[in-house]
Formats: C-alpha cells, structure tokens, sequence
C-alpha cells in the first residue's frame, strides 16, 4: 500500500510504495502550474529517491484535468519588479538537468495537457504514458517568453524541422502525434491508467525491460491522423528551415495559398499574434540548440529567461501575460509591433553570457550529482 509523505493538501505528493515511489503535481485548479514551491519538493524528493537504494521506478503524474500546464504566469507578473522570480528559476533549469539524466527508471502518466515546464517533465522521461486526453504544446512566444526548460535542446532534436513549428507557433499536439514525433513512447486509454499505475507499484522493480512489458500490457500502437501536421512534414521542414523569421513565414504563406494547405491560415494567424521580439529569440535558441549539449542549452535558456524577466531589451513578457492572464483582452501591445523593427544588437544582448559565478552551475559529473544548488550560488548567499 502506498504511504503518503506529504499533507495531502501539498502541492507536490511523494508517495513510496514497496520499490515505486509516485510524485503527484497537485495544484489541480491550477493545472498543476509550477511554482517556486513545486520545484523546490519536486527537488527534494528526486534526490532523495535517486540516492535511495530501495528507490527503484519513480513514476510522475498530476492531479486533476492537467499534468502541468507549465510555469505559473501570475508568478511571474507579480515579481515583475523585481528578481523574486530568480528562485524558482534557478531551481527549474537545475531541476530539468538531473530529471534528462536521473538514475533511476522513470515513468510519466500524462493524462491532460501538458505544456512548456510541465512536458519538461514528460519528454525526457524513459517511458511517457499519455492517453486520448493529452495535448501537448510550448506556447510560450506567444506570451513574449521563449521556448524554455531544457525545450531549445528538445525540440532541435526532433524529425526535421518540426522543432522549429512547435516552438514558433506554439502549435498543439495530441496523444498520437506525441508519440510519432518521439515526445511520448506509450498510448494508454485514460480508462486504463489507474490499474497500469497500479501494476507498475506492484512491480518492485525498475528493471526496464520489466516496466516496458506491463505498460505494453495496456499499451496500444496508434499512428497520427490523416489529417495531422506530422503528415505535412513536407511543407514545414521547407518553410521552417527558413534563416529567418520573417523568411519562415514568408515561405509559410506562399505554402497557404496552395490548394489542400487550409490548415496553414490558422497556424499562420497565431504567428503573427506573437511577441516579434520572442519568436526571433525562440527561432536562434532552438537553432543554437541543434549544436549545443544539455548543459549548453540550459545554460543558455537561464540567461534569456532571466533576461526577458528583467526587461533587459523590453516587457513583452509581463504584457504577453497581462492580456493571456490578468486582464484576459488576448490583445497584447507588442513592443516592437513588428519582426523588421527587432533590433539584431538587442537578441545579442539577451544572449549574452553572465559572468562565471552568476551562470546556471550545471553538475560537471556524477561525482558532483547534486551540486550547483540554489543556496550554495552567488545568488542565494545574497539572498
């Protein structure tokens, strides 16, 4: 039987069952949305597990409609005056490190949507469960943020160009598609979740092969739709492998006004709806991604989102999520309104790297597994 670890009223449960241990993302009115409280148990007990050799699977979920809907916008809004969000920043690009590389067999049972931090949690997971209720996406252009949480590393690494359509139209993918693009590796029906979680605590193992076969048990191999984007891979991977934003939508347009190309008007009207400043942001950081390891891309990812939260070249961020979130118009005031106005000094200036000791400090090997934490850097000996 599983044994609670946490008041149930927690925002992340920790459950230890025989050798299983279960996280439970547990902000359901929230969507399971990431806050500086999450990350910092979420921390806890994947180190805490890892070290555990009774520790055998860890298995993720999230309570309610939701896996994780991603980072808490109003978070970030509130501290917009100051670094207050620099925290929780910190702990989740150090987070997404040791979740690519953990030790032990890891499972995600996605049943809902799942989004930008959230599917950090999810893709680079061993086994990704996801049913006929998940839909994927990294949406965050659209809010004036850039594709983040180890994604610029991700999506460079997906079938073509598809990376760059994902990040830049924060397109949605579901169940099927997941899995063909390589995002998810299992589809289970939703009526058949709890019983597969079930076998998995009774496992006591986290032998892969062992885990493998009891979710092929439930499993079920789905193909993506005619109709889906993954069949259009063609039209994306030419207009997507664009040197430019203004290029890619360029090409993306010429594309629509082709007979049997309706689904591109759509995708196109939500792409230009984003911050200009954004998209271009996203489209380097995803095309620097394709050469850089793991710990080069979350590197890289800490600096731009601690530099679009301070505003360093303008605050796009905190008017993308005024109108998505606080005041709901979804009529954000872009500042440049257009891609040709986006200065090229500024995107450099947002790459730009910080100084040594004010880097993400990324473990450099197994023998410093959980180093570089929060309270031992300069930023936390400040705070």
């Amino acid at each position: 039987m599983a044994q609670q670890q946490t008041n149930p009223e927690e925002v992340v449960l920790g459950q230890e069952a025989g050798g299983a241990r279960v996280i439970t993302l547990n902000r359901p009115r929230q969507l399971n949305g990431i806050s500086d409280r999450v990350v910092y148990l979420l921390a806890q007990f994947l180190e805490k597990w890892e070290k555990d050799e009774n520790a055998k699977l860890v298995i993720f979920k999230g309570a309610g409609r939701a896996f994780s809907a991603g980072g808490d916008l109003k978070m970030f809004y509130e501290g917009k005056s100051n670094d207050s969000c620099l925290e929780v920043v910190y702990r989740m690009y150090w987070l997404c490190y040791h979740i690519h590389t953990y030790k032990k067999t890891t499972v995600a049972l996605v049943n809902g949507l799942v989004m930008g931090g959230g599917a950090a949690m999810v893709a680079p997971l061993k086994f990704a469960v996801v049913t006929e209720k998940t839909i994927f996406a990294t949406p965050e252009a659209s809010v004036g943020l850039h594709t983040d949480c180890s994604f610029s590393y991700i999506h460079s690494r997906l079938p073509g160009y598809l990376g760059e359509y994902l990040a830049l139209t924060g397109a949605r993918l579901n169940a099927k598609e997941m899995i063909s693009a390589g995002l998810a590796t299992h589809f289970v029906s939703s009526e058949k979740l709890e019983e597969l979680e079930k076998r998995l605590l009774d496992l006591d193992t986290g032998e892969e092969s062992a885990v493998r076969a009891v979710i092929e048990e439930f499993s079920t191999d789905v193909q993506p739709d005619e109709d889906s984007i993954l069949n259009k891979l063609s039209i994306i991977n030419k207009c997507f492998s664009a040197e430019t934003v203004e290029d890619i939508i360029k090409a993306f347009e010429s594309e629509a006004s082709i007979d049997g190309n309706q689904w591109i008007a759509p995708v196109l009207k939500g792409l230009r709806r984003s911050s200009p400043t954004a998209l271009k942001i996203t489209l380097r950081s995803i095309r620097e991604g394709r050469r850089q390891s793991l710990p080069e891309c979350l590197t890289k990812e800490f600096r731009l989102t601690m530099n679009i939260l301070r505003s360093v070249v303008n605050g796009d961020v905190y008017e993308g999520i005024r109108a998505l979130s606080i005041d709901k118009d979804n009529a954000p005031k872009w500042n440049p309104t257009t891609l040709e106005e986006v200065k090229n000094e500024d995107i450099d200036r947002v790459f730009q790297p910080f100084s040594s000791e004010r880097e993400l400090q990324v473990p450099s090997d197994d023998s410093n597994r959980w180093s570089g934490k929060y309270e031992n850097t300069v930023y936390g000996r400040a705070s």
